[in-house]
């Protein structure tokens, strides 16, 4: 059984886990960087790095059917994948047949 619509759909759970990780680990980065001498300026230019990754990331994860990104509800952006393709209807959290 093929599972192309399950693998996109769990990439993009996947991603969604990666930020909210990466939103809880800020204030204590912060606090370590503090203590171990980096200055709060390094940790978050650190942090913006590792937000720009995880945002083209997210612009990377497509419907494997159309190309229709998983994140976008129209003009919106949000943190959580699809479960359903809005364009084509493609159903992402089942395995294709």
């Amino acid at each position: 059984m093929r599972r192309i619509n399950l693998e996109a759909f769990e990439k993009g759970v996947r991603q969604t886990h990666y930020m909210v990780f990466w939103f809880l680990g800020f204030i204590p980065a912060m606090i370590a960087g503090e203590k171990i001498g980096i200055p709060p300026d390094g940790v978050f230019a650190v942090y913006l790095l590792i937000a720009a990754f995880l945002a083209i990331r997210s612009f990377l994860l497509n419907c494997p059917q159309c190309g229709k990104n998983l994140f976008f509800r129209g003009l919106l952006v949000v943190p959580w994948p699809n479960r359903t393709c809005t364009k084509c209807g493609l159903e992402l959290d089942k395995p294709s047949e």
